[in-house]
């Protein structure tokens, strides 16, 4: 049977590619600020929030994007804030989400923790109609304001007291950037799971970094990683019977690790290269520096 047949495997398909377009769209400005850990704090954070829909018998997607957007804008304000205790603010935070949803789901009528297994660890296969709809609705938020204001998010991820002196609202763009990160996060959750949803958001990103540096190609070819690893995790969990989000996040790592072995020769060639044009310049310099670190050598060996 093809896997196109069975209509769940069509609304799976659909959510894997909107989230693998999402997640690296988000994923990009967190791993240049070196917050690459921020997804896994919100997906704590949003574990509350599904609980929460379980106890007052709401949608529990909705009610975690609540949730988790508080959440985020709270540790993006411990981030900018505090100082020497931020980060154990911050623990306290991501901990006390885990707890709490734990806790609130043993209180809901008829609650346990089995129901949690889904959002933990992701049941794409399970996606209905309206969460295909509400995924196609976030997503589209969220892509609208990363790739609108994409020139002001790299500008305040590489230096954020220089785009404050530019003119550049820093803090209205950061609080920007970590209510999409939550969104991303709780609509990412029903493909890949809270507790996996991280690595889809930052491993494509790290393994299109490995092939090239230009912001633009790198985020483009860091959605065709996360695109290609959605949905072959997920044919692949048809065919198999293994656990989707699993599978999603190997995939995304076997690319990264093809992506870096690749990438050995490129590097090789353009250090040789910018030898070669050094050399070219000036005669001497490559012989000299090579001169003074060997010299260098010999003097820490003496």
């Amino acid at each position: 049977m093809s896997f196109l047949q069975p209509e769940f495997m069509q609304r799976a398909l659909l959510a894997a590619l909107l989230v693998g377009i999402m997640a690296p769209a988000v994923g990009i400005y967190l791993v240049q600020r070196r917050q690459a850990i921020m997804g896994d704090g919100i997906g704590h954070v949003a574990l509350t929030g599904v609980a929460l829909g379980f106890l007052l018998n709401t949608s529990p997607v909705w009610m975690a994007v609540l949730v988790a957007v508080a959440g985020a804008i709270v540790m993006e304000l411990i981030r900018s804030y505090g100082k020497t205790r931020g980060d154990i603010a911050l623990a306290m935070l991501f901990y006390g989400g885990m707890a709490g949803g734990v806790m609130i789901i043993n209180l809901a009528p008829g609650g346990s923790t089995a129901n949690l297994n889904s959002y933990l660890f992701g049941a794409i296969t399970l996606v209905s109609d309206s969460d295909v709809l509400s995924i196609g609705i976030l997503s589209a938020f969220v892509l609208l304001a990363m790739l609108g204001l994409r020139r002001q998010f790299f500008a305040i991820s590489q230096d954020e007291e220089f785009a404050k002196v530019t003119g550049i609202p820093v803090r209205v763009l950061n609080l920007l950037l970590a209510v999409t990160a939550a969104v991303t996060v709780t609509v990412a959750m029903r493909v890949v799971g809270l507790l996996m949803v991280s690595a889809l958001m930052v491993v494509p990103v790290a393994a299109a970094q490995q092939a090239t540096r230009g912001f633009a190609m790198t985020l483009a070819l860091a959605m065709a990683f996360a695109v290609l690893s959605t949905l072959s995790g997920t044919v692949f969990s048809f065919y198999v019977d293994v656990p989707p989000g699993a599978s999603i996040v190997l995939i995304a790592i076997a690319l990264f690790a093809v992506a870096t072995v690749a990438a050995l020769p490129l590097a090789r060639r353009a250090v040789r290269a910018e030898r070669a044009r050094a050399s070219a310049e000036d005669p001497g310099a490559w012989h000299n520096g090579r001169s003074e670190a060997t010299a260098a050598t010999s003097r820490r060996q003496a």
